[in-house]
Formats: C-alpha cells, structure tokens, sequence
C-alpha cells in the first residue's frame, strides 16, 4: 500500500526539485469553485511563508482565479501581440501574491464583457510567441502556481505538460471517478508523468483513504505512480474568508483550513531547504 505521509513528503521534494523555473500546474476533480479557493488560500499561505508567488490563471472555462477575485486587465495574450508589456499584465492581489491571466477576452456589445478563453485557435506563430512570453514570466517569477485545465487539445501552453502537475479531488465518489478519468488522459497524452494529488474537503484519515486507492489504482491500471500532497479539511471558515475577500489563513488564521494550509507552506519550505543543502545553497526557494 502507498504510504501517504513517504509519498507526501516524495512529492513536495519532486516539486521543488530541479533547474527554475518552478511551474506546479493545478487541475481538478471538484467544482471549479474550490479549486479557486484552494489557490487563493495556497498562494496566500505560501507568500505569509516569504516566497514569491505568482497565480497564473490559465482556464479554459469562463470562471477562473481571476475571475473569482475579480481581477480584469491585460493579459500574456497581449503580450504575444505586442499590444502591452510583460509586467502591465502582473498584479498585486490583497491576498498577498501577484496574479496575471493567460487569455481571455470579451464578447459581446452593450453589456459587461463576458471574459471567455482566448487561447484556441491560435495561429503557429502567434501560438509560439505566446509561449515565450510565458517562458519570460515563469523566469522572472519565483513559484508559480497555474490554474490550469486539460482539454481535448491538451493544456493551453505547451510548458505545462512539463511542469509539475497536481490533481486536486475530494472524497466523494464522483470526483474520485473524475479524477481517475483525468490522470487515465494525462498519462495517455503525456506518458508517465509525475502527478501528484491535493485531497480537500477531507479529514487527514478520509485523505489517506482516497489517495491510497487512487495510487494503488494508477500503478496497477496505469503503470504509473502517484504522489500526495496533503490534505485540507471541509471548513466553513473557507467561505466566510472568500465573502470577505481575505485569505483563510489571515482571516481566521486559528481555523483547521489555516492550519492545513500552513503546514502545506511549511513542507514547501522544508523540502525548499533541503533542496538548497542538497545543491550546496545555490538556489534559493521564492528568491
């Protein structure tokens, strides 16, 4: 049986691992809202821990990070079309990290634009400027963390099939389904890739549960071997923090989904750590 605390541990170090820059590409089995929810509140607990965050919101649906928090302007699109520069499209969020949209743009006359996905359909050319324009933000950036999706073509930047990827699902049967159905896809596409797995709205023991059958499952069916990385319990303070439009972790920094949070950015850094002794302190984590 995989071990969850090993695979947790594994995982983290898998993330931090390796030349920069460090890109972790998030998906999800659960309503897109919680996945909004768990990167505003991990990007907040990551730059409270001092690292240098930026959320790249990279959505192939109408509701995504930026969205969530309300956040409109310029994006890396427009970058690749020369229409603005690089840092115009970086903001600064409440929550204490920076956030830039990859490409959406709005439809309609006569009413507030509806943002929708900007990135299909892309010529060559145009596809492949916008790619280095993202290859030129993760540089310059210390973590980023990508509100991503996978589609019937793939992921919206080629860059992302070689980040680190992590599967976000919650205890209920549904979303196992979705998740197994999702990682079935990534290995076919992108062979057997890391992927790790974030259980929410779960106890530790409910976590432990999911992601030991989820990992079984994938090395058994898919040859392919699975990683956690941790859990966050079902806590009402979650939605109290968002209708303030604060992160967990400073709204109600006592709640069990501030301490969840805080132990996760507290393994980013101790693998962090590690990492920088392993390479004789060259590389710093956020720097």
């Amino acid at each position: 049986m995989a071990s969850f605390d090993f695979d947790q541990a594994e995982g983290l170090r898998r993330m931090l691992a390796g030349p920069r820059p460090r890109v972790v590409t998030f998906l999800s089995a659960t309503p897109e809202d919680d996945k909004g929810a768990m990167l505003v509140n991990l990007g907040a607990s990551l730059a409270q821990a001092g690292n240098d965050v930026l959320l790249v919101d990279a959505s192939l649906s109408e509701y995504g990070v930026a969205q969530r928090l309300g956040v409109v302007g310029p994006t890396l699109l427009q970058v690749a079309r020369q229409q603005c520069a690089l840092n115009e499209i970086i903001q600064q969020v409440p929550q204490g990290f920076a956030l830039a949209s990859l490409a959406r743009e709005p439809q309609g006359r006569g009413r507030a634009p509806a943002w929708v996905p900007a990135v299909a359909g892309r010529d060559e050319d145009e596809a492949r400027r916008l790619a280095k324009a993202f290859d030129v933000l993760a540089q310059q950036s210390g973590v980023i963390l990508v509100d991503g999706e996978f589609g019937e073509a793939g992921f919206a930047l080629p860059a992302l099939a070689s980040s680190e990827i992590v599967v976000q699902v919650s205890t209920s049967a549904a979303s196992i389904t979705n998740a197994y159905g999702l990682i079935k896809r990534l290995v076919q596409a992108l062979g057997r890739c890391p992927i790790g797995i974030l259980v929410t709205g779960a106890s530790e023991a409910e976590a432990k549960i999911v992601y030991a059958n989820m990992a079984s499952a994938a090395t058994r069916y898919l040859a392919v071997t699975l990683t956690s990385m941790g859990s966050v319990p079902a806590d009402e303070y979650l939605q109290r923090a968002a209708r303030l439009g604060r992160a967990v972790v400073d709204a109600f920094p006592l709640a069990g989904a501030s301490v969840a949070f805080r132990q996760l950015a507290g393994r980013f850094a101790l693998a962090a750590m590690a990492q920088e002794q392993w390479q004789g302190g060259g590389a710093h984590f956020g720097s």
